[in-house]
């Protein structure tokens, strides 16, 4: 999902409007994604390969038939050390296969629980807040908008101005807004309808005085 030209313009006329009227200053910053997940993926490679024993356990008939069929015709039983030669093997396959398939993005986020997103996206948004955002206004009224899009998820975090000002629960909209349409292909549009409804949240509690300056880029921070 990418951003064009207009949608860049969209959001930084959106930031500059917002800004018109109060004294926050508002940082937007878009993330193809927060987190590569690769721990993910390796966790659940390793859960496919001891599977694999497990039912190997579970149902060793396979194992048998192909012993009889394929090794020794006339045994009565597997040998251990076939058993496990076997197992092994068929094992290392697994691992191999797993790994191979969840090196794709699209796999490796389906099986990433969602609160793991959740965390990463949340401690992302907090990095860069610290970087971009907090306490780099005189006033302390920075806001960062984050969104990350292959999660689906956004997060905005305030300095401790707003915060002590305003409940995490009065910007439900504004993300609601922003995550409804990036579910429909549009960041662009969301990012610019949630910008307003900060902008008018902040201007109510922190409206703009004569003194105010930009501190802050208006333009769409992407990474």
């Amino acid at each position: 999902m990418r951003l064009n030209d207009s949608d860049r313009a969209k959001v930084a006329a959106a930031v500059a409007a917002a800004e018109a009227e109060t004294d926050g200053e508002i940082v937007t910053v878009i993330a193809g994604r927060s987190d590569a997940y690769h721990d993910v993926a390796l966790h659940w490679t390793i859960l496919a390969m001891l599977l694999v024993l497990a039912l190997l356990a579970w149902v060793p008939t396979p194992l048998e038939w192909l012993h009889t069929h394929l090794v020794e015709s006339w045994a009565e039983s597997v040998p251990p050390r076939w058993y496990l030669t076997f197992a092994l093997v068929l094992m290392a396959v697994t691992f191999l296969v797993a790994r191979v398939v969840l090196a794709l993005d699209a796999p490796r986020l389906l099986l990433t629980p969602a609160g793991t997103k959740a965390r990463r996206v949340r401690r992302q948004a907090l990095a860069l807040f610290r970087t971009a955002a907090e306490k780099r206004t005189r006033a302390a009224t920075g806001v960062l908008l984050y969104l990350s899009v292959a999660e689906h998820r956004a997060e905005l975090i305030a300095d401790e101005s707003i915060h002590s000002k305003v409940p995490n629960e009065v910007w439900g909209d504004a993300m609601a807004a922003l995550i409804g349409a990036v579910r429909d292909g549009r960041p662009g549009d969301g990012l610019a309808e949630a910008i307003g409804r900060i902008g008018k949240i902040l201007a109510e509690h922190f409206p703009r005085s004569s003194g105010d300056t930009n501190e802050l880029p208006d333009r769409l921070i992407e990474l």
